[in-house]
């Protein structure tokens, strides 16, 4: 009886089942086979043995990692770089998209397009256009301190610069897509609301505060969500392309992401590797479940599930 109705359900839903094959096959390709990599974190990896012929040595290669100081720098460097891009660009896109809502329709589309360029430019691009700024000889900042007959400063030798410097051009690409994304959300609410409140009288900061955000709440949660998944998963071009790959500011540039780069790339250690990145996605993977968790307590409605 229980496979007659499978049976009926699938033929119910072929057309469904058959548009979405491909993108099943693609995760299961993509995703779910090369899972099976995940031994190599546990084994001593040699090329030529391949992967089931590699010795096992047990957490070995994560009792190195957790001995070394780099563990903690990465981790350190990945952790509190997530939380400051998360934290500003969740304000400042929240700024932008209410500021989109409240200017002049006439000029809104110039706005969007001048916003949301950077988004779609490549790291590398970005790294140049950052170099054009932070350049020692001819940048731009340099050539105003030296017209102001200040010292010059060597940016990218200089370690304590770069905080900073990383937040800002990590803003600057991502606001654009960000406003955007909680301007549709804005958009979405109800006029009704907004009519209501200003037969009551309500000013402009009133409306934001007790119908903008509160209506957006669900969608702000759900993004941070997603973005705490993410807290262990640093972008890569950003802190790779931007300071030049520059080992005298790993201090403050380097995560988990350049670092495991580095490990295959510079070292070869495929097992290291393997072993960083798969602490990096179940650190993750604990951290947006436990986000989620904690948001059920507080509100259900508001959970990723």
């Amino acid at each position: 009886m229980q496979r007659s109705k499978t049976v009926r359900f699938f033929g119910r839903n072929i057309e469904l089942f058959t548009l979405s094959f491909p993108s099943i096959l693609y995760i299961f390709v993509m995703a779910y086979l090369p899972m099976f990599g995940v031994i190599i974190a546990f084994k001593n990896y040699v090329y030529d043995k391949g992967i089931l012929g590699s010795e096992w040595i047990g957490f070995k290669n994560f009792e190195f990692l957790f001995a070394s100081e780099t563990a903690f720098r990465i981790t350190r460097n990945t952790v509190l770089y997530n939380l400051g891009y998360m934290l500003l660009t969740t304000v400042a896109a929240l700024a932008v998209a209410i500021l989109l809502n409240e200017i002049s329709k006439k000029w809104l589309r110039l706005y969007q397009t001048s916003m949301i360029l950077p988004y779609f430019l490549s790291w590398v691009v970005m790294s140049y256009i950052v170099m054009a700024f932070l350049d020692h000889q001819n940048g731009f900042i340099n050539n105003w301190l030296a017209a102001a007959g200040l010292e010059k400063i060597k940016w990218y030798f200089e370690a304590k610069y770069w905080p900073y410097i990383l937040n800002l051009v990590h803003l600057w690409k991502a606001i654009g897509f960000s406003a955007l994304v909680y301007y549709a959300g804005i958009l979405g609410i109800d006029g009704e609301l907004y009519e209501a409140a200003k037969i009551d009288g309500a000013k402009r900061w009133q409306l934001i505060t007790n119908i903008t955000l509160p209506q957006l709440t669900p969608l702000i949660i759900i993004l941070l969500i997603l973005s705490i998944g993410s807290m262990f998963r640093g972008d890569f071009g950003l802190h790779y392309f931007v300071p030049n790959n520059n080992g005298m500011t790993y201090a403050t540039t380097d995560i988990i992401d350049t670092y495991i780069y580095r490990a295959l790339s510079e070292i070869g250690d495929v097992s290291m590797a393997s072993a960083v990145g798969l602490y990096q996605s179940f650190v993750g993977f604990v951290l947006v479940v436990t986000a989620n968790f904690i948001v059920r307590k507080i509100n259900e409605d508001n959970s990723l599930f």
